[in-house]
């Protein structure tokens, strides 16, 4: 094994850290010295929807209509009986069902 490179994985991994803690730490320090405008405010209040169209439609455009009501299902459970896991099982469960049929 070449020894220069045997601990190069955790280095990477420590370096990956450090720049995750760094950029939460500067966020919370660049907004406590920021003014918050009614601008800002309508901004902050629609990125928690921003963040979750942006994990949700490369999914659904990927995979398709599996993806897109297994999706449907899990928000669906988690409004009616806020269970997590019931929710993950039943969207698993949707993809797997319509996968099945062919869609």
């Amino acid at each position: 094994m070449n020894e220069p490179l045997q601990y190069g994985v955790f280095y990477v991994i420590a370096a990956m850290a450090a720049v995750t803690a760094f950029t939460r730490f500067a966020g919370f320090w660049m907004m406590g010295r920021m003014t918050l405008t009614p601008r800002v405010l309508r901004m902050l209040e629609a990125l928690p929807g921003s963040v979750v169209a942006a994990l949700i439609v490369p999914v659904i455009a990927k995979e398709g209509v599996s993806a897109g009501a297994a999706m449907v299902v899990v928000a669906l459970l988690m409004i009616w009986r806020r269970n997590e896991f019931l929710a993950l099982a039943a969207g698993i469960a949707a993809a797997a069902a319509i996968r099945a049929l062919g869609y």
